[in-house]
């Protein structure tokens, strides 16, 4: 993906919080569900609303398998989708400020030209260990633009890399804060959403419950999974994955998986030319449902191809 040297990077997880005793442990990993199935750079400054985050980092050692078994037992039907796949792997080797960088890079662009576009970022910073604040900050709009970065993601590049640089943000104080907090601060920077805070906080510091409610292929799963006759809104979400915490990330995770799987295999190409004899009622029946496959499967391909810019998808 146009990255340099990431075998010499160590993974990035946020460190695991105080000791609160091995029975506290055990009893976040043995939370009891409230059903099987759902009804229905410069840091001098101190950065604000930082608070202790609880539970341990999907990266620790152990956390998915305690994930896992707490799924399995919580959700009889997520238990099928998680015995059809192979268990994640959260693990980031990318410090939070490139994650960020990489994330606003990415934005609603196909993959191979977002690593295309990330590859030639790196080149003109002059690698990897150069993705800081100060250097993003030296980058002219008319030099990104040369790259392929438009002047609007010049601009959340920008104030990304400022408020690092006066020390409203920093690596420490993002690994730091807890979930809501981490959001708030986040969200402040432009171009930076919702959506792109929870893809961060699962693929980037491996938080463990973090539900991407808006997401539509969590939703989709959702959907698939109890056999819902619509895609649950946003607001019904929460109530629905209500059974997978403290673990939600890990079920989001899996509701992809769980999306991916339904793609229907491509369609073969319609012939672009005439055909000699006009076509039968069977014939143009079956080039609609060819069609209907391709646009399905696209739809599918939007809904998963953004993830794929983020790390730990297994």
């Amino acid at each position: 993906m146009g990255e340099q040297s990431l075998s010499q990077l160590q993974p990035f997880s946020p460190p695991p919080p105080a000791a609160a005793g091995p029975s506290a442990s055990r009893a976040s990993r043995s939370k009891k569900p409230h059903s099987s199935v759902p009804s229905g750079s410069n840091q001098s400054k101190k950065p604000r609303l930082t608070r202790s985050i609880p539970g341990h980092p999907l990266s620790a050692d152990g956390e998915v398998a305690a994930a896992i078994q707490h799924l399995r037992a919580a959700d009889p039907a997520l238990a099928i989708v998680i015995d059809a796949h192979e268990p994640p792997a959260f693990q980031c080797p990318h410090r939070p400020f490139q994650s960020l960088v990489r994330s606003i890079l990415y934005q609603q662009l196909a993959f191979k030209a977002a690593a295309s576009v990330y590859s030639r970022f790196l080149s003109l910073l002059g690698g990897e260990h150069n993705v800081l604040p100060d250097a993003v900050l030296a980058l002219t709009p008319q030099e990104l633009r040369q790259i392929g970065v438009s002047p609007r993601k010049a601009s959340y590049l920008h104030d990304l890399a400022r408020k690092y640089a006066s020390g409203i943000l920093s690596d420490a104080a993002v690994v730091s804060m807890d979930d809501r907090s981490l959001a708030a601060m986040l969200t402040m920077v432009k171009g930076i959403g919702a959506w792109s805070v929870h893809m961060f906080m699962i693929f980037s510091l491996a938080r463990p419950d973090v539900l991407p409610a808006a997401d539509l292929g969590v939703r989709k799963g959702v959907q698939h999974l109890y056999g819902l006759e619509d895609v649950p809104r946003p607001s019904q979400m929460e109530r629905l994955c209500e059974q997978w915490r403290p673990y939600r990330s890990v079920g989001a995770w899996y509701m992809w998986r769980l999306i991916e799987s339904k793609a229907p295999p491509l369609a073969p190409a319609i012939p672009v030319g005439p055909p000699l004899l006009p076509a039968t009622t069977e014939e143009l029946m079956l080039q609609q449902q060819q069609q209907q496959q391709q646009q399905q499967q696209q739809l599918v391909i939007q809904m998963i191809d953004p993830l794929q810019m983020l790390p730990g998808m297994g």
